[in-house]
């Protein structure tokens, strides 16, 4: 191991959540808005993704960074490709970098995959001289070559991901960083990848490999990250790190509920933890793709006997807007009554909103309280990231985005 290639130096990063975004207005508009009244401003609350991070990475050294969803994994990476600025602190890369964060950026979905290579080539930082010599070499690494002429929005997510990595890793970057891209491709496509970033890390380069998959990690890195909470709570040789992070998960809730500052309530029932499992309940998951049927699990404690409350649940945009969900126009699941302990499922069929990250409010209400309405009542609780799937390209996705208003979710629920 050489000189550090990358230093972090208490790095943190502050979002707003909820802060109003200022969308183009004509004259119209404004001279409208002087005579508007009692305009109420969003509610904002600030988060920080990311607090006083420090690290060093060796010069040829392969890094895997793992974590729970939230955990601020992939802030990190934006911000060492210089997409985000921090809000504190500085990150210094010694060489060119080439990022892999999410499929298809800096595609063209009108031009075809001959021109998009070459486009992205260039947003990359390549010559074209540089695009030339790689080019034969990423079309074949990509399998695209049937499908040269084709416009990429006619790929699917599959070809998207395999030409947008052939591109990036034919880069020859000093510094490579990889987020959790490679789920959208096949076996055997995933296992080149790896081989591919394993040459570049034997070549002395260095590779910052975000992934869910510990197997991954495990063959590619020789040391790992794991963050917790937007901070570093362990790192040192993989396996290692590996065995602390899945210490970490056993017999407990995937979020961490005691941090949460967002909780109002009587306290006669409480919400005990939130996992999101697959369809059938037999796994945890820490991505959802698109499409796919997943169940968010809320395990209660009720001190007392509480007569027909609502458990509810819904999901939260970066600009605090909801998505409910729900089958009917009453949100929750109402049911008899709470005692003791147990747990309600709530099963979400295929979600069809945008890709991204949303936050959880859950609630389980409270008729005896006359004040607040809840037993009990979170918000911002931990993360659900909705990755791409292959269903995802070319359907009608965005239909039911949140920017367009009150959307509800098909739902089944299950428990109590």
């Amino acid at each position: 191991m050489g000189s550090p290639s990358v230093s972090i130096e208490r790095l943190s990063k502050k979002y707003r959540i909820g802060a109003a975004r200022q969308d183009y207005q004509t004259a119209r508009d404004r001279i409208a808005g002087m005579f508007r009244k009692n305009r109420e401003a969003p509610e904002t609350r600030e988060m920080w993704a990311l607090r006083d991070i420090n690290l060093e990475i060796a010069e040829g050294e392969a890094v895997g960074l793992i974590g729970h969803n939230g955990a601020g994994k992939s802030t990190l990476l934006k911000i060492l490709s210089r997409i985000t600025e921090p809000t504190e602190g500085r990150a210094v890369l010694h060489g060119r970098v080439a990022s892999l964060l999410e499929v298809g950026t800096g595609f063209h979905p009108e031009l075809t995959g001959r021109e998009n290579i070459f486009l992205n080539g260039a947003i990359l930082g390549m010559s074209r001289d540089e695009i030339r010599r790689n080019f034969d070499a990423i079309v074949e690494f990509a399998e695209i070559t049937k499908f040269l002429e084709t416009p990429v929005k006619r790929y699917s997510s599959g070809m998207y991901v395999r030409l947008a990595f052939a591109v990036a890793a034919h880069l020859t970057p000093e510094i490579l960083l990889v987020d959790e891209v490679l789920a959208v491709g096949d076996i055997d496509f995933q296992r080149r990848c790896l081989g591919r970033m394993n040459e570049v890390a034997r070549s002395g380069r260095t590779v910052v490999f975000v992934s869910h998959n510990l197997d991954s990690i495990e063959r590619l890195c020789t040391n790992a990250v794991l963050m917790r909470g937007g901070q570093v709570a362990n790192s040192g040789p993989t396996r290692n790190v590996v065995a602390s992070y899945l210490s970490d998960r056993l017999g407990t809730s995937m979020f961490d509920l005691t941090a949460v500052a967002d909780r109002t309530g009587s306290g006669r029932a409480r919400v005990a933890g939130i996992e999101i499992l697959s369809a059938s309940g037999e796994r945890t998951m820490d991505t959802v793709s698109f499409g796919e049927t997943f169940r968010v699990r809320i395990r209660y404690e009720a001190r007392e006997r509480v007569a027909h409350p609502v458990v509810g649940v819904a999901l939260l945009t970066s600009r605090n807007e909801r998505i409910f969900i729900t089958s009917t126009e009453e949100t929750g699941h109402p049911v008899e009554a709470l005692h003791g302990s147990g747990a309600i499922d709530c099963i979400i069929e295929r979600p069809n909103f945008l890709p991204g990250q949303y936050h959880f409010e859950v609630w389980i209400s409270d008729p005896q309280d006359l004040v607040s309405g809840f037993a009990d009542h979170l918000r911002l609780v931990g993360m659900l990231e909705l990755v791409p799937g292959e269903v995802y390209r070319g359907s009608t996705a965005g239909l039911n985005s949140p920017d367009r208003g009150r959307v509800h979710l098909e739902s089944r629920w299950s428990g109590a």
